[in-house]
């Protein structure tokens, strides 16, 4: 009686600190007490939640099987907790790699070097931290894959912030050229290239007025849009190709020199300062 009243209140203690921890991170739209909570938290309280949530768990059937074998065992309590620590010591020397990613996930959990939710490039993998746990990063990619990186491995981390590059693409308009004519031409252009590669491109393209180099200067259309970091080879690839197409449409000697990308990384907004635009 005793050994399934242990086990059915482990399992249900489990369940009931893993139903908290679910509550604690709903989204913040979700109704009631939790939403209010989870619009106010930072990323890090998912993160350590999560590390909360699995610390418990283990103790308390690790705890829990000590009691059982209390009760099936002449062994103690006493000498299952001093085994468990030899062994625990003999498995730790030989699995070195384990204890980096434990060190490892909880100086990352604690020094604010990432946070979940962030655009992160780490070991040179690009993707948002969707989970720091004690063994593994978890990363997901811009195609939907879900990428596992063991602590040890993470030397560097570069972080996007604001989660997307700013992109701007210029294309000089040759005299003679209507510029009502390239504004549509490469506003149809961008849209359907961003709807084709909705992964890539975030968000609607901004389309600028027509800019102009100085008094009597080259005009020139500027569009901007937000990317997702280091997938600027099919920017240059196949949307230069696209729009040095169009143009060509328009203006058959129309020069390669003429279309150019660049690219700018702003940090997020200083707290109680104005929001920033783009």
């Amino acid at each position: 009686m005793a050994i399934g009243g242990v086990a059915l209140a482990a399992h249900g203690l489990v369940q009931g600190i893993r139903r908290l921890g679910e509550w604690i991170l709903m989204p913040a739209d979700a109704p009631g007490l939790a939403g209010r909570l989870a619009a106010r938290r930072g990323p890090k309280v998912a993160t350590v939640t999560g590390l909360v949530v699995s610390a418990l768990t283990f103790t308390i059937y690790f705890l829990a099987l000590g009691f059982l074998l209390r009760e099936l065992t002449p062994i103690t309590l006493g000498q299952y907790l001093a085994s468990a620590t030899v062994i625990g010591l003999a498995v730790g020397f030989g699995t070195q790699g384990l204890v980096q990613d434990i060190v490892t996930g909880l100086t990352l959990i604690f020094s604010d070097a990432v946070d979940v939710g962030e655009l992160v490039e780490v070991s040179g993998q690009m993707g948002r931290v969707e989970r720091i746990g004690l063994r593994f990063t978890t990363l997901t990619t811009f195609v939907g894959t879900t990428v596992f990186v063991p602590n040890r491995n993470i030397a560097t981390i570069g972080r996007y912030r604001l989660g997307y590059v700013r992109t701007f693409l210029d294309v000089q308009i040759p005299p003679g050229v209507e510029e009502a004519d390239v504004t549509s031409t490469l506003e149809r252009l961008t849209r359907s290239f961003r709807a084709q590669h909705s992964g890539v491109i975030l968000g609607e393209p901004r389309i600028h007025a027509i800019q102009r180099a100085g008094a009597e200067g080259w005009r020139y259309l500027r569009i901007r849009f937000r990317t997702w970091p280091g997938q600027q080879g099919l920017l240059e690839g196949a949307l230069r190709q696209r729009v040095l197409a169009a143009m060509r449409e328009l203006v058959p000697d129309y020069p390669d020199w003429m279309v150019t990308f660049t690219y700018r990384i702003q940090s997020p907004p200083s707290p109680g300062g104005p929001p920033r635009k783009g």
